[in-house]
């Protein structure tokens, strides 16, 4: 099947999914009402919406029949919409926080999407139905906070299958809209401020780094030195000996930035957070056509102080009672500091002819953290009993770089759709540094002596880019029958290559430095004076930490076909099977020549045959029932596969990733009975069920001191669940008398999940950890019968209660979120596993429309986290506690004003 590569330059680029040509026949092309219903007045419902799963292809929907109009009544899948108001209503910054609004949704760390308690792997995160690279190390998934909310026009997210989307389709897709053509001119321009009770105007840390940091862009302060990045480029290791001389590694040393990136300052005056973004759409009509322009572009400034506890259980211990428990072997509190700048810019072209469209999208985000950390406490593995102070300074660049070119065309009863897409994505961390002393209790002082455990000084490069390729066609026809029947296929191809490379350097010295250098702060310790009088050079130690760079591939080409039918008035059937044929490969890249176990590539090639049918039963004239089952996988992600250490700084924690995994397949079924008992108003019960096999789990274990998560298959698990999903409105006036509550009503929109997991082993059940050299072991020394899979959360629960006025912009939101414990990893050497308590918080969001100097404007105030909910990341046994990292978040107050022009 290799041979299917050449469809690539047919297809110019490549998606793994689908249009929304294969459905737009849900909802304009949906049965006509029996002859004994009373027809109902035509209702126009506004929902932009694109990609795969899509209600129809244009913006604006026109229902016309007997059922109540409604959007996700009408598509033949089970989806949730967040439209534009929806995501107003919540008052969110990024398209992240707003989708832990819907059922069976939660956000882990904030930034991934878990669908049914199934990790961000199982979810598949699109862009006007195309496919997006990531920018990050550990993930082949998009981190949805990069994308502001003020870019999105509706957010679709389909739990059900359908054959017309990849098939890495486990939990669920996210498909985001960008906002399309205007349907008049405006010009948009806002701005917030923000106060964090933990952070503003507290006790921070920071350090100087370059002068433009605040634009999220560094000036050329952190460029790697010509002479260094020349060495690092001759896959040479950097160390004296035949390929080096002393005075060339003394002089890459010295050549480093020292003061602006090392030195960590106390910031007694953390500053508020501020945001500007400012947008504008037009629309010219030519001829019979339609040209329309949208442009946006955002500017987020945000700080975060994080203060808390990072413990480690070097393995279990006997308590003073006889039983098992557990005692921190490594202590430390820690405060750190980051401040997170957000750039971003949207340019959209659209023009419409006749029934079709063509539109040309382009997205860039650059999303920059710059961070400061010190840990100060005991590590009685590496160090015993003596107390270290550990800095850390780091600037992490994400980008995205996004084109998009997307036609419609509606030749009715034919409809096509072709897209395609490049996209590329950028990880950039240059001077992650690190430098610890250790108490002296003889000096009364802190001293490194760069040699020992507890004395070092490190720091590294890394660099990361994803490019993805993609495009699909998509072709659907309306059989001319007596009864609805719409067949619809589709190809589609996708590529996406990603190369890494971590370079990590540690400072040594070639004699012992004298004691009073020893004593000196960071940046005097790490001078150009003392490069050359102590002779202080920088040892590569890349391959100390696994391979130093490597090469990841992963080529689809799907072909799908699907019938939708109304087998009789009041029953549709949708069926299909998607042909995918998957090769991924990791190939590590021995940059020394040094060889090596870890030099192994990794190439999974599969090829699947997925079906999926979803049978819809209208029983009711505002009722239905549906019914579905299907087939799909989940293929490891590049970071997974690769042999190379990474840190994490959001966990604190090191990755190495598994050159043994291989893909997950699932087996996924539901029932859902729905009631749409008035216009947007809706209950919905739903029983879902998952079988997978050889789910990937995160595992930990500790070696040298140090605290590593890897991932391993485990035999097989299964998931079972339900939820429940209520919206309904209260017009006040019925209730209430008085002008203020005339126009107003109340929302009510809350929805439950309950979800549970059991990962199975057997007695012969095994798996290929990493260190195993490949061959298998039993699965029970990493895995429990009975356990939970990992980001596996027991309840989820969201409600919303508001007012809002229906004449005029004026809504008071209060949103409660609830996530009980889940798994973030397994425990290392047989200790229970690592649990994470999102536990209860509570939002408040108030906009009102005002009027000042004859210009209408948007006020908008918010309160985050008012129930002062912290983050908790633990180990539990016998009543004792490892806070493997807990830290405090704050309640953050913001004020924003928009006008309209």
């Amino acid at each position: 099947m290799r041979n299917i590569a050449a469809f690539g330059s047919l297809l110019l680029l490549s998606t793994a999914l689908t249009a929304p040509a294969a459905l737009a026949q849900t909802a304009s092309d949906a049965p006509e009402p029996a002859a004994e219903t009373q027809p109902v007045e035509p209702v126009e419902e506004e929902i932009e919406i694109s990609g795969p799963g899509a209600p129809p292809a244009a913006a604006d929907i026109v229902v016309i029949g007997r059922n109540i109009p409604n959007a996700i009544r009408r598509t033949p899948e089970v989806i949730s919409v967040l439209s534009t108001e929806d995501i107003a209503r919540t008052g969110e910054g990024d398209i992240a926080g707003a989708l832990k609004r819907i059922t069976g949704l939660s956000v882990v760390g904030g930034r991934f999407v878990y669908v049914r308690g199934l990790g961000e792997r199982y979810s598949l995160a699109l862009l006007n139905g195309l496919p997006l690279p990531s920018p990050e190390p550990l993930r082949r998934v998009v981190p949805l906070d990069i994308f502001p909310t003020d870019v999105i026009a509706s957010s679709l997210v389909q739990k059900s299958y359908s054959v017309n989307y990849p098939g890495e389709f486990g939990g669920g897709v996210v498909n985001l809209t960008t906002k399309s053509m205007p349907d008049e001119a405006y010009l948009t321009i806002g701005g917030s401020l923000a106060f964090d009770t933990e952070t503003t105007g507290e006790l921070g840390y920071t350090y100087y780094g370059s002068d433009t940091d605040w634009t999220g862009f560094d000036d050329g302060t952190r460029d790697i030195p010509a002479g260094l990045a020349e060495a690092m480029n001759s896959g040479k290791l950097i160390v004296i000996g035949p390929n080096f001389s002393e005075e060339q590694v003394k002089g890459f040393t010295a050549s480093l930035v020292n003061a602006p990136t090392t030195l960590i300052q106390r910031n007694n005056d953390v500053p508020v957070n501020g945001s500007l973004n400012v947008s504008a759409g037009k629309s010219w009509d030519i001829g019979a056509s339609r040209f329309g322009v949208i442009a946006a572009a955002g500017w987020d400034n945000s700080w975060q102080t994080k203060g808390g506890l990072q413990q480690l259980a070097g393995g279990v211990a006997i308590g003073d009672d006889g039983t098992e428990v557990l005692k921190p072997d490594q202590d430390f509190r820690f405060l750190s500091t980051e401040n997170r700048i957000v750039v971003n810019g949207l340019l959209g072209l659209g023009l419409e002819f006749g029934e079709h469209e063509l539109r040309w999208t382009n997205l860039y985000i650059r999303d920059t953290i710059k961070e400061a950390r010190i840990q100060s406490g005991t590590d009685q593995i590496n160090v015993g009993e003596d107390l270290l102070n550990i800095g850390n300074t780091a600037w992490f660049e994400r980008q995205l770089i996004d084109t998009q070119l997307v036609g419609e065309f509606d030749w009715d009863p034919v409809s096509l759709d072709i897209r395609a897409t490049y996209a590329n994505s950028q990880r950039e961390s240059p001077y992650e540094r690190t430098i610890s002393y250790r108490f002296n209790s003889v000096a009364n002082d802190f001293v490194n002596d760069l040699r020992s455990n507890g004395e070092y000084a490190r720091i590294a490069f890394s660099d990361l880019s994803d490019n993805v390729y993609a495009g699909s066609a998509d072709l659907a026809y309306e059989l001319p029958t007596e009864r609805a029947i719409t067949a619809s296929g589709g190809l589609s191809y996708y590529k996406n290559d990603r190369s890494a490379e971590r370079r990590d350097f540690r400072y040594t010295p070639l004699d012992a430095l004298p004691f009073l250098v020893t004593q000196q702060r960071p940046d005097y310790l790490l001078s150009d004076y003392n490069v050359y009088t102590w002779d202080i050079v920088l040892t590569d130690v890349s391959s100390a930490a696994g391979v130093a760079a490597y090469e990841a591939d992963l080529e689809v080409f799907g072909v799908y076909g699907q019938l939708e039918a109304e087998l009789v008035p009041t029953l549709r059937l949708q069926a299909g099977v998607r042909f995918e044929d998957g090769l991924q490969s990791v190939t590590p890249i021995d940059l020394f020549g040094l060889g090596g176990a870890d030099i192994v590539s990794t190439k999974v090639e599969n090829i699947y045959w997925l079906p999926a049918a979803t049978l819809t039963w209208n029983f009711a004239e505002d009722m239905q029932f549906r019914l579905h089952a299907s087939k799909t996988i989940a293929r490891p992600q590049f970071r997974e596969l690769a042999p190379q250490q990474y840190l994490d700084t959001e966990t604190d924690r090191t990755f190495f990733g598994n050159q043994f995994l291989t893909d997950s397949e699932l087996l996924n079924a539901e029932a859902r009975y729905e009631w749409y008992f008035d216009r947007d108003q809706r209950l919905s019960l739903a029983g879902f069920y998952k079988k997978i096999d050889r789910p990937i789990e995160a595992v930990a274990f500790e070696q040298g001191g140090t605290f590593f998560t890897t991932f391993a298959n485990a035999p097989e698990a299964t998931l079972v669940g339900g939820e429940i999903e209520v919206q309904k409105y209260v017009p006040l006036a019925d209730f209430v008398g008085g002008d203020f509550f005339a126009a107003r009503r109340l929302v009510l929109i809350g929805n439950y999940t309950f979800t549970d997991s059991d990962i199975k082993v057997g007695p012969n059940d095994t798996t290929i950890p990493i260190g195993s050299g490949g061959m298998p072991v039993p699965a029970t020394n990493l895995f429990t019968d009975g356990s939970r899979l990992t980001g596996q959360s027991r309840h989820l629960a969201n409600l919303q209660i508001g007012l809002e006025n229906e004449d005029r912009l004026s809504q008071q939101t209060l949103m409660l979120t609830y996530a009980s414990r889940r798994v973030t990893n397994r425990g290392p050497s047989g200790q229970p596993d690592l649990i994470e308590e999102p536990g209860l918080r509570l939002d408040f969001v108030a906009r009102e429309g005002i009027s000042l100097w004859g210009t209408e404007m948007e006020l908008k105030f918010e309160a985050r986290n008012l129930t002062g909910e912290n983050y908790e990341e633990f180990q539990t046994l016998n009543g004792s506690r490892i806070d493997t990292n807990t830290y405090d978040l704050g309640r953050v107050f913001s004020l924003g004003l928009g006008v309209t022009f």
